[in-house]
């Protein structure tokens, strides 16, 4: 991948990245099916992706008519990647397994290592004969929704679709490589003022957000909503935030640490309340929840912002659903994307019932909110939340940081580009956004 690194620096036009030929084998970071066991036994907070991330040559795949090569300049840490690394909640070759019984195409996927990565920021350097829209020489970052067109249940809204998947979780060929394969309808142009690390960050998580807050398919928020943000200079956090300072939204951030207070100060957020300061206990132990510290929390919000909130921006899951539901207004809604604190949720189903909430599952985003969502970013209205970065050959390392909590915001991940800050191509709309808020995240050290 040398040859299109050094064409891409050198300015090289479509036709002349598209004339080079590629090569037979590309580095990548990917987990081995022959050690899907290695952690039996081993609580999963002692799960090391360090161990179980590897970076090494793997083959090239065939291209199918409807997808594209990008030589990825720089790719990110989700938590996907985490829970693929650990093989929670179990071994993501099953999912290979079963993409690969669909199609001749889809079995290029089941194979005995998956290559990881659902962020990416890159270049197209090949496309199939059925693309219409995308050529050799686009820059691009990709969104994650991996989805059959021909399907009839994709259309509508193709997160609804029977066999939608996510992009480097439940397909191979991830975005932590030097090369990716992807759909063409993966693809979505790059910020142009942005670096590539900071271009690679947002795909994932701002179209997460997007759809949970702003599209009719999540809360659908409007003007003057107090919308409760846990988690808010985390990686979907602190793009929720700025979604609903945005539209018009009142946010409440909760964090857990002066530092972060500030950060989320700094970026207009006025409601802030630090959960490590104020010692909530929502378990009094393992199995029991207790409701005064429901109660506790929820009046600390309406000391804030006057009311209870409109909707609960809900993400962490065992740790905090029940007191969401117990603090959203009466005919509230609590909208939720994940259970990093744990999927199996406890609630007070009479907080619900009797006062008319709503609890909202989401799920990444359709190519039309991610393209909406990343507008935005282009735009300059939404910026990237990026913390810190590392090389690929260190992607163990960054897997490790998010699985123990020991980031804020997003951890990007260096692949063919050499050293960060390349890729800026229009440094005077750069200098209109503000380098401090593009690198807000990173000066505050969160």
């Amino acid at each position: 991948m040398q040859a299109f690194l050094e064409a891409i620096e050198a300015g090289a036009s479509g036709e002349e990245l598209a004339g080079l030929p590629l090569p037979e084998t590309y580095r990548a970071a990917f987990v081995r099916r022959d050690e899907a066991e290695m952690f039996a036994g081993v609580d999963s907070a002692d799960k090391d992706p360090r161990k179980s991330l590897h970076v090494e040559e793997v083959a090239v795949p065939e291209l199918a008519p409807d997808e594209a090569y990008v030589a990825v300049m720089a790719g990110a840490i989700n938590f996907n990647t985490v829970w693929t690394a650990i093989f929670e909640p179990l071994p993501t070759f099953a999912f290979l397994d079963r993409l690969g019984k669909e199609s001749r195409w889809g079995a290029r996927h089941a194979l005995d290592y998956h290559v990881v990565g659902s962020d990416a920021s890159g270049v197209v350097v090949k496309v199939g004969s059925a693309v219409r829209n995308w050529k050799p020489g686009d820059k691009v970052t990709i969104h994650c929704n991996y989805v059959d067109d021909q399907d009839p249940s994709a259309h509508d809204d193709s997160m609804l679709a029977a066999n939608q998947r996510i992009w480097g979780f439940e397909s191979n060929f991830g975005g932590l490589a030097d090369l990716t394969l992807v759909k063409a309808n993966q693809l979505m142009g790059k910020p142009a003022h942005l670096s590539w690390e900071e271009a690679a960050v947002s795909a994932l998580c701002n179209s997460t957000a997007y759809r949970m807050l702003v599209s009719r398919h999540g809360a659908a928020m409007k003007q003057g909503d107090r919308v409760l943000v846990w988690g808010a200079t985390g990686g979907l956090g602190g793009y929720a935030v700025q979604h609903v300072l945005n539209g018009g939204g009142i946010p409440v951030g909760v964090v857990s640490s002066p530092e972060k207070v500030k950060l989320l100060h700094d970026f207009g957020v006025d409601a802030v309340i630090d959960r490590k300061a104020a010692g909530y206990r929502f378990w009094s132990d393992p199995h029991t929840q207790d409701e005064k510290e429901w109660r506790r929390f929820g009046k600390d919000v309406r000391a804030l912002v006057g009311d209870d909130p409109d909707i609960v921006f809900e993400h962490p899951g065992r740790q905090t659903m029940g007191a969401s539901v117990f603090t959203a207004k009466r005919g509230g809604t609590v909208v939720t994307c994940a259970a990093t604190s744990g999927y199996m949720i406890e609630y007070d189903n009479r907080h619900l019932w009797m006062k008319l909430k709503t609890i909202k599952g989401s799920h990444f985003a359709n190519y039309r909110e991610a393209w909406d969502a990343n507008q935005l970013i282009c735009d300059g209205k939404v910026v990237p939340t990026i913390s810190a970065v590392y090389p690929l050959e260190e992607v163990g390392e960054a897997a490790f940081q998010v699985h123990r909590n020991l980031h804020e915001g997003k951890i990007a991940v260096l692949c063919l580009a050499p050293h960060e800050g390349l890729g800026i191509d229009d440094p005077a709309f750069r200098e209109k956004v503000g380098e401090d808020r593009i690198t807000a995240f990173r000066r505050h050290g969160a």
